[in-house]
């Protein structure tokens, strides 16, 4: 399925941009529907994997929406709406299906190099917000995708269930936390690494005379520059997809522009405190704070070993990329962008200070916040690393007005031709729906043939159906994807 450089075809079927987890699953989803497609990866980095997928660069939750506070907003009326919260867990379910698939295939040997048992757990303090979390508890367990999730107000239930964020904690009259036994925890960039090699960057891409796409790539061994002609290309190069998508020239994606957010972790470096904790414990953001900063005390397994981080604490960066250019953010004004970027940015004032404050943080000042979720914790036990770079969609809304998306978008060319993959959270962990979602749109006339649809009900065996709305098929693909990829049922 990949080329290193001197094996660059120059006419091929399919083109990814952009090894990340992205193109690794849609690339294995269409090798697997059609064997005769030639499809070429294409990524500048040393390895496939090391940007957005990285588990240090903030992905790894394994979001499906059980923890995450900011996929269950309160409405006016005081009621909480889990509609988000219900697309993001079956889509989550959808990515264990297709990860038990790999399993199976021998596309991955051992299930436990990339994704584990890890508890998932909503914690709060405050009558305001433990009312708002008993709320969404009651809106939540009624789903059968939520069944199993546990309230409580004990604080001795919550100790036994996360004993390090209760360790010399003062009682407080207003506690809660829910808890979710089945939730995981996902190494995307050890998928992706597993999944494919490379090392080719793309510089430009356009309209080839003959149809289809010309692709102008460079070897990051040799420096020799190669154009390869496509019929279809995937931009899922992160925040570098925004420049290649301008290159692309397709009339969709005129509007869009970027807000880069960057991002800092505090690292555990006492081992007595990453062995006392086994969860991912989330609570709730800062008023104004983009939804990657919503904080978290994290258990990940990393390189084989168990890391435990918090945070992460949100910055700004002109960059795109971890690996970018201080220049990326100029780069990504157009015409077309600029009324809805300078629309956007008024309209989201609190955002702007809220960076502001995040910017001029000193640690002290960060472990201070740590200390709301980790009381015990010293300054000689936690360092400062950085972690991932975002870009969050920026999209026209009414007339030239722009809005901030907080989310993955997909933006498809009419002829389906060109797909890419804006924005980020939850991004890695519902890539299998989103890749299964643009199929229609790329391949129209193959999506409906019985041999394509056949497949993916194989790969996929709750394709096309609604898990929330079947306890009982739900029931059993958790319990089969559990026992293949080795996690309690």
């Amino acid at each position: 399925m990949t080329h290193k450089a001197k094996h660059i075809v120059p006419e091929t079927d399919v083109t990814l941009i952009g090894a990340g987890i992205m193109s690794a699953t849609l690339g294995i989803i269409l090798k697997e529907l059609d064997p005769d497609l030639t499809i070429q990866i294409f990524e500048k980095l040393d390895e496939p994997g090391t940007e957005s997928s990285d588990a240090w660069n903030n992905a790894g939750t394994g979001h499906a929406s059980f923890c995450e506070l900011n996929y269950t907003p309160q409405k006016p009326d005081g009621s909480i709406d889990i509609s988000k919260a219900v697309k993001i867990c079956q889509d989550y379910e959808i990515s264990r299906e297709f990860w038990a698939y790999l399993v199976e295939k021998k596309y991955v040997n051992d299930p436990s190099s990339f994704i584990r048992q890890v508890p998932h757990m909503s914690f709060v303090w405050g009558k305001d917000n433990v009312e708002y979390l008993k709320k969404r508890y009651d809106a939540m367990h009624q789903n059968v995708l939520f069944q199993g999730m546990q309230y409580t107000t004990d604080q001795d239930q919550i100790t036994q269930w996360a004993p390090l964020i209760m360790k010399n904690r003062k009682k407080e009259a207003h506690l809660a936390a829910t808890n979710m036994e089945i939730g995981t925890d996902v190494n995307f960039g050890e998928l992706t690494r597993q999944l494919i090699r490379n090392n080719i960057e793309v510089l430009d891409i356009d309209p080839h005379k003959k149809g289809g796409w010309e692709v102008e790539t460079k070897s990051m061994l040799t420096k020799k520059e190669i154009d390869c002609r496509t019929k279809f290309v995937f931009i899922g190069a992160g925040g570098a997809t925004l420049h290649l998508l301008k290159d692309a020239e397709i009339k969709e994606r005129k509007g869009y522009g970027g807000f880069p957010v960057s991002g800092m972790w505090l690292k555990c470096n006492n081992e007595e405190l990453i062995q006392m904790h086994n969860a991912k414990v989330y609570g709730k953001a800062a008023v104004g704070s983009p939804p990657m900063s919503v904080p978290h005390v994290d258990t990940r397994m990393i390189n084989g070993k168990k890391e435990l981080l918090f945070g992460p604490f949100a910055g700004f960066s002109m960059r795109f990329l971890k690996s970018g250019s201080q220049m990326d953010l100029a780069k990504s004004l157009r015409i077309d962008n600029m009324l809805p970027m300078i629309s956007a940015g008024l309209r989201n004032v609190p955002l702007t200070k809220y960076l502001i404050e995040q910017v001029r943080l000193t640690h002290e000042d960060r472990m201070e916040t740590l200390r709301e979720y980790v009381p015990v914790a010293e300054i000689g036990d936690w360092e400062l690393k950085r972690a991932g770079q975002r870009v969050q969609v920026i999209k026209k809304d009414e007339g030239v007005r722009g809005k901030l998306e907080f989310g993955t978008e997909a933006v498809v060319a009419a002829d389906g031709s060109v797909a890419a993959l804006l924005g980020a959270s939850p991004g890695a962990s519902t890539a299998a729906a989103i890749m299964l979602s643009i199929l229609p749109k790329c391949f129209p006339k193959e999506s409906k043939s019985d041999v394509w649809k056949s497949k993916l009900k194989e790969m996929v065996p709750s394709y096309g159906e609604s898990l929330a709305n079947n306890e009982l098929n739900l029931q059993e693909s958790r319990n089969r994807t559990a026992a293949i990829l080795k996690l309690k049922d």
